[in-house]
Protein backbone atom coordinates (compact mmCIF):
# COMPACT_ATOMS: atom_id res chain seq x y z
CA UNK A 1 0.00 0.00 0.00
CA UNK A 2 1.38 3.59 -0.89
CA UNK A 3 4.19 1.82 -2.09
CA UNK A 4 4.74 -0.65 -0.36
CA UNK A 5 3.60 -4.24 -0.68
CA UNK A 6 2.39 -5.25 2.76
CA UNK A 7 -0.32 -7.37 3.42
CA UNK A 8 -0.77 -6.44 7.66
CA UNK A 9 0.61 -3.88 9.31
CA UNK A 10 4.09 -3.86 10.63
CA UNK A 11 4.74 -2.25 14.20
CA UNK A 12 7.01 0.20 14.41
CA UNK A 13 6.93 0.55 18.34
CA UNK A 14 4.61 -0.91 21.17
CA UNK A 15 5.05 1.67 23.87
CA UNK A 16 4.35 1.10 27.54
CA UNK A 17 3.07 3.41 29.71
CA UNK A 18 2.52 6.55 27.53
CA UNK A 19 1.20 9.19 28.44
CA UNK A 20 0.99 11.37 25.75
CA UNK A 21 -1.17 9.58 23.40
CA UNK A 22 -4.57 9.74 24.90
CA UNK A 23 -6.01 10.28 28.41
CA UNK A 24 -4.88 8.22 31.69
CA UNK A 25 -2.14 5.69 31.67
CA UNK A 26 -1.76 3.80 28.04
CA UNK A 27 0.18 1.26 25.80
CA UNK A 28 0.69 3.13 22.60
CA UNK A 29 1.18 0.97 19.22
CA UNK A 30 2.70 2.57 16.39
CA UNK A 31 2.13 1.17 12.90
CA UNK A 32 3.93 1.69 10.02
CA UNK A 33 2.52 3.22 6.80
CA UNK A 34 0.39 6.39 5.67
CA UNK A 35 -1.09 8.13 3.01
CA UNK A 36 0.75 11.66 3.78
CA UNK A 37 3.92 12.91 2.44
CA UNK A 38 4.15 15.71 5.32
CA UNK A 39 6.96 17.54 5.11
CA UNK A 40 7.84 17.94 8.37
CA UNK A 41 6.76 14.68 9.69
CA UNK A 42 8.28 14.07 13.11
CA UNK A 43 8.21 10.26 12.64
CA UNK A 44 9.45 10.30 9.18
CA UNK A 45 10.42 6.64 9.76
CA UNK A 46 6.41 6.04 9.75
CA UNK A 47 5.31 6.95 6.18
CA UNK A 48 6.19 3.44 4.42
CA UNK A 49 4.51 0.46 4.99
CA UNK A 50 7.62 -1.65 4.70
CA UNK A 51 10.63 -1.88 7.09
CA UNK A 52 13.44 0.38 6.56
CA UNK A 53 17.28 0.15 7.94
CA UNK A 54 18.12 3.12 10.36
CA UNK A 55 21.41 3.91 10.19
CA UNK A 56 23.31 5.98 12.73
CA UNK A 57 26.54 7.23 11.61
CA UNK A 58 27.27 8.96 14.97
CA UNK A 59 27.49 5.31 16.54
CA UNK A 60 29.85 3.85 14.39
CA UNK A 61 32.74 2.10 15.67
CA UNK A 62 34.38 0.94 12.81
CA UNK A 63 34.49 -2.87 13.60
CA UNK A 64 33.70 -3.77 10.19
CA UNK A 65 31.39 -6.44 10.81
CA UNK A 66 28.70 -5.15 8.45
CA UNK A 67 30.71 -5.14 6.05
CA UNK A 68 31.49 -8.90 6.57
CA UNK A 69 28.22 -10.00 6.75
CA UNK A 70 26.38 -7.58 3.64
CA UNK A 71 25.71 -10.31 0.27
CA UNK A 72 25.85 -7.24 -1.58
CA UNK A 73 29.09 -5.21 -0.23
CA UNK A 74 26.35 -2.52 0.46
CA UNK A 75 27.84 -1.93 4.49
CA UNK A 76 30.87 -0.64 6.12
CA UNK A 77 32.54 2.04 7.39
CA UNK A 78 34.57 2.81 4.45
CA UNK A 79 30.92 3.36 2.54
CA UNK A 80 29.30 6.66 2.30
CA UNK A 81 26.69 6.95 5.08
CA UNK A 82 27.99 3.15 5.92
CA UNK A 83 25.60 2.01 3.89
CA UNK A 84 25.09 2.60 0.54
CA UNK A 85 21.43 2.41 -0.18
CA UNK A 86 21.64 2.41 -3.99
CA UNK A 87 22.90 -1.01 -3.38
CA UNK A 88 21.06 -2.29 -0.22
CA UNK A 89 17.92 -4.50 -0.68
CA UNK A 90 17.38 -4.19 2.46
CA UNK A 91 18.04 -7.81 3.78
CA UNK A 92 19.09 -6.76 7.49
CA UNK A 93 21.78 -9.06 8.13
CA UNK A 94 23.84 -5.96 9.09
CA UNK A 95 21.24 -5.10 11.97
CA UNK A 96 21.79 -8.64 13.58
CA UNK A 97 24.98 -8.34 13.53
CA UNK A 98 26.25 -4.15 14.19
CA UNK A 99 27.64 -4.95 17.86
CA UNK A 100 27.13 -0.79 18.80
CA UNK A 101 23.16 -1.17 17.35
CA UNK A 102 23.86 1.50 14.74
CA UNK A 103 22.06 -0.27 12.37
CA UNK A 104 18.31 -1.09 13.26
CA UNK A 105 15.46 -2.54 10.98
CA UNK A 106 12.17 -0.06 11.18
CA UNK A 107 9.06 -1.87 11.56
CA UNK A 108 8.70 -6.08 12.75
CA UNK A 109 6.02 -7.74 12.45
CA UNK A 110 4.50 -9.41 15.55
CA UNK A 111 1.37 -11.75 16.11
CA UNK A 112 -1.66 -10.07 16.78
CA UNK A 113 -1.98 -12.77 20.41
CA UNK A 114 1.31 -10.87 21.25
CA UNK A 115 0.20 -7.53 20.63
CA UNK A 116 -2.93 -8.30 22.55
CA UNK A 117 -0.60 -9.86 25.66
CA UNK A 118 1.50 -7.31 26.05
CA UNK A 119 -1.47 -5.01 26.92
CA UNK A 120 -3.60 -7.17 28.88
CA UNK A 121 -0.58 -7.56 31.18
CA UNK A 122 -0.88 -3.32 31.66
CA UNK A 123 -4.20 -3.42 31.83
CA UNK A 124 -4.79 -2.97 36.16
CA UNK A 125 -2.76 0.27 35.03
CA UNK A 126 -5.45 1.61 32.87
CA UNK A 127 -7.87 0.80 34.93
CA UNK A 128 -6.64 2.63 38.08
CA UNK A 129 -6.09 5.89 35.32
CA UNK A 130 -9.04 5.90 33.06
CA UNK A 131 -6.07 4.91 30.31
CA UNK A 132 -6.21 1.97 27.30
CA UNK A 133 -4.31 1.19 24.71
CA UNK A 134 -3.75 3.67 21.69
CA UNK A 135 -3.30 2.83 17.99
CA UNK A 136 -1.30 4.83 16.36
CA UNK A 137 1.07 5.56 13.34
CA UNK A 138 1.77 6.11 10.26
CA UNK A 139 -1.95 5.93 9.70
CA UNK A 140 -3.63 2.55 11.95
CA UNK A 141 -6.52 2.82 9.39
CA UNK A 142 -4.66 1.87 6.18
CA UNK A 143 -5.20 -1.83 7.39
CA UNK A 144 -9.13 -1.72 8.98
CA UNK A 145 -9.68 -5.38 8.96
CA UNK A 146 -6.42 -6.17 10.66
CA UNK A 147 -6.66 -3.52 12.98
CA UNK A 148 -10.31 -3.86 13.73
CA UNK A 149 -10.02 -7.19 14.74
CA UNK A 150 -7.25 -6.56 17.15
CA UNK A 151 -9.67 -4.20 18.54
CA UNK A 152 -12.02 -6.34 19.39
CA UNK A 153 -9.45 -8.64 21.05
CA UNK A 154 -8.69 -5.78 23.03
CA UNK A 155 -12.48 -4.75 24.04
CA UNK A 156 -13.18 -8.31 24.96
CA UNK A 157 -10.28 -8.11 27.41
CA UNK A 158 -12.48 -5.34 28.92
CA UNK A 159 -9.59 -2.42 27.17
CA UNK A 160 -10.76 0.67 26.01
CA UNK A 161 -9.23 2.00 22.49
CA UNK A 162 -7.98 5.59 21.62
CA UNK A 163 -6.96 5.73 17.78
CA UNK A 164 -4.87 9.14 16.56
CA UNK A 165 -5.67 9.54 13.22
CA UNK A 166 -4.68 11.74 10.25
CA UNK A 167 -8.19 11.72 8.81
CA UNK A 168 -7.49 9.95 5.33
CA UNK A 169 -9.14 6.50 4.98
CA UNK A 170 -11.93 4.70 3.40
CA UNK A 171 -14.86 6.22 6.27
CA UNK A 172 -17.21 2.73 5.15
CA UNK A 173 -14.72 0.30 5.96
CA UNK A 174 -12.97 2.20 9.08
CA UNK A 175 -16.78 2.91 10.28
CA UNK A 176 -17.46 -0.90 10.00
CA UNK A 177 -14.23 -2.45 11.04
CA UNK A 178 -12.94 0.11 13.64
CA UNK A 179 -14.89 2.61 15.09
CA UNK A 180 -17.31 0.26 16.97
CA UNK A 181 -14.63 -0.33 19.29
CA UNK A 182 -13.37 3.16 19.85
CA UNK A 183 -14.10 5.15 23.35
CA UNK A 184 -12.26 8.13 21.95
CA UNK A 185 -10.28 9.76 18.56
CA UNK A 186 -7.79 12.26 17.97
CA UNK A 187 -7.69 13.72 14.75
CA UNK A 188 -5.19 16.04 12.34
CA UNK A 189 -6.86 19.19 10.95
CA UNK A 190 -3.51 20.66 9.34
CA UNK A 191 -4.02 22.98 6.57
CA UNK A 192 -7.53 24.60 5.51
CA UNK A 193 -6.47 25.74 2.22
CA UNK A 194 -6.31 22.75 -0.39
CA UNK A 195 -3.75 23.74 -2.86
CA UNK A 196 -1.64 24.52 0.16
CA UNK A 197 -2.41 20.64 1.99
CA UNK A 198 -1.03 19.27 -1.55
CA UNK A 199 1.86 21.10 -1.03
CA UNK A 200 3.06 20.31 2.10
CA UNK A 201 1.23 16.87 2.84
CA UNK A 202 1.13 15.64 -0.26
CA UNK A 203 -2.40 15.32 -1.15
CA UNK A 204 -5.44 17.13 -0.88
CA UNK A 205 -7.48 17.48 1.63
CA UNK A 206 -10.51 16.84 0.66
CA UNK A 207 -11.98 13.55 1.90
CA UNK A 208 -9.91 14.68 5.36
CA UNK A 209 -12.47 17.70 5.87
CA UNK A 210 -15.11 15.42 4.95
CA UNK A 211 -14.32 12.58 7.23
CA UNK A 212 -13.59 14.63 10.08
CA UNK A 213 -17.66 16.06 9.63
CA UNK A 214 -18.91 12.47 9.29
CA UNK A 215 -16.88 11.78 12.30
CA UNK A 216 -18.39 14.72 14.67
CA UNK A 217 -21.68 13.30 14.02
CA UNK A 218 -21.11 9.64 14.41
CA UNK A 219 -18.87 10.56 17.51
CA UNK A 220 -22.87 11.38 18.50
CA UNK A 221 -24.28 8.30 17.64
CA UNK A 222 -21.48 5.99 18.54
CA UNK A 223 -20.43 7.35 21.83
CA UNK A 224 -16.92 8.43 21.15
CA UNK A 225 -15.16 11.29 22.11
CA UNK A 226 -13.32 13.05 18.83
CA UNK A 227 -11.08 15.72 19.63
CA UNK A 228 -9.49 17.20 16.66
CA UNK A 229 -5.73 19.22 16.80
CA UNK A 230 -3.59 21.01 14.90
CA UNK A 231 0.14 20.96 14.78
CA UNK A 232 2.11 23.61 14.88
CA UNK A 233 5.19 24.23 11.88
CA UNK A 234 6.35 27.50 11.41
CA UNK A 235 5.36 29.90 8.34
CA UNK A 236 2.83 26.53 7.19
CA UNK A 237 0.41 25.56 9.54
CA UNK A 238 0.42 28.35 12.34
CA UNK A 239 0.15 31.31 10.22
CA UNK A 240 -3.25 33.71 11.34
CA UNK A 241 -4.37 33.34 8.07
CA UNK A 242 -4.50 28.97 8.33
CA UNK A 243 -5.60 29.03 11.95
CA UNK A 244 -8.64 31.43 11.43
CA UNK A 245 -9.92 29.10 8.74
CA UNK A 246 -9.81 26.36 10.83
CA UNK A 247 -11.38 28.08 14.10
CA UNK A 248 -14.12 29.02 10.97
CA UNK A 249 -14.41 25.74 10.39
CA UNK A 250 -15.00 24.29 13.47
CA UNK A 251 -17.47 27.30 14.09
CA UNK A 252 -19.35 26.12 11.21
CA UNK A 253 -19.70 22.60 12.43
CA UNK A 254 -20.32 23.32 16.25
CA UNK A 255 -16.83 22.05 17.28
CA UNK A 256 -16.01 23.80 20.82
CA UNK A 257 -12.68 22.49 22.03
CA UNK A 258 -9.09 21.95 20.28
CA UNK A 259 -5.39 20.93 20.71
CA UNK A 260 -2.56 22.59 19.63
CA UNK A 261 0.92 20.78 18.98
CA UNK A 262 3.44 22.67 19.59
CA UNK A 263 6.75 22.03 16.94
CA UNK A 264 9.37 20.04 17.96
CA UNK A 265 12.67 20.43 15.98
CA UNK A 266 13.91 17.16 17.85
CA UNK A 267 12.71 14.78 14.49
CA UNK A 268 15.70 16.68 12.34
CA UNK A 269 18.24 13.59 13.05
CA UNK A 270 15.54 10.69 11.93
CA UNK A 271 16.32 12.11 8.21
CA UNK A 272 19.32 11.63 7.92
CA UNK A 273 18.93 8.15 10.05
CA UNK A 274 16.74 6.81 6.88
CA UNK A 275 18.57 8.73 4.41
CA UNK A 276 16.11 11.04 3.79
CA UNK A 277 17.28 14.78 2.52
CA UNK A 278 15.35 17.65 4.29
CA UNK A 279 12.33 20.05 2.64
CA UNK A 280 14.27 23.48 2.08
CA UNK A 281 11.15 25.22 3.46
CA UNK A 282 12.39 23.29 6.84
CA UNK A 283 16.55 24.52 6.93
CA UNK A 284 17.15 26.41 10.20
CA UNK A 285 13.82 25.64 11.81
CA UNK A 286 15.34 24.14 14.23
CA UNK A 287 14.40 25.69 17.58
CA UNK A 288 11.12 25.54 20.11
CA UNK A 289 8.41 28.05 19.23
CA UNK A 290 8.25 30.72 22.12
CA UNK A 291 5.46 30.94 25.09
CA UNK A 292 4.22 33.84 23.14
CA UNK A 293 4.16 32.79 19.67
CA UNK A 294 1.86 29.50 21.03
CA UNK A 295 -0.59 31.48 23.20
CA UNK A 296 -1.01 33.88 19.65
CA UNK A 297 -1.86 31.18 17.91
CA UNK A 298 -4.25 29.48 20.77
CA UNK A 299 -6.06 33.04 21.24
CA UNK A 300 -7.63 32.56 17.43
CA UNK A 301 -9.19 29.92 18.62
CA UNK A 302 -10.08 31.69 22.18
CA UNK A 303 -11.69 34.49 20.38
CA UNK A 304 -13.68 32.08 18.16
CA UNK A 305 -15.31 30.72 21.67
CA UNK A 306 -12.99 27.19 21.14
CA UNK A 307 -11.49 25.76 23.81
CA UNK A 308 -7.79 25.55 22.95
CA UNK A 309 -5.50 23.10 24.45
Amino acid sequence: MWGDDVERPLVLELKANSLDDGPGIRTAIFFKGCPLDCIWCHNPESKKAGPELSVSMDECIGCFTCKNVCPLGAAGPDRPGIVDRSICDNCFLCTETCPPKGLQRVGIEMPMDEIVARCVSDKVFYDVSGGGVTISGGEPTLFPEWVGELCQKLNDAGIRIHMETSGMFDYEKVREHILPHLSSIYMDIKIMDREKHRKYCGIYNDTILENFRRLLQDSKEMGFDLLPRTPLIPNITDTDENLASIAAFYTELGVTKTELLPYNPTWYSKNTKLGLTLNEELRGLDSWQSPEKIQHCKNIFINKGIECI
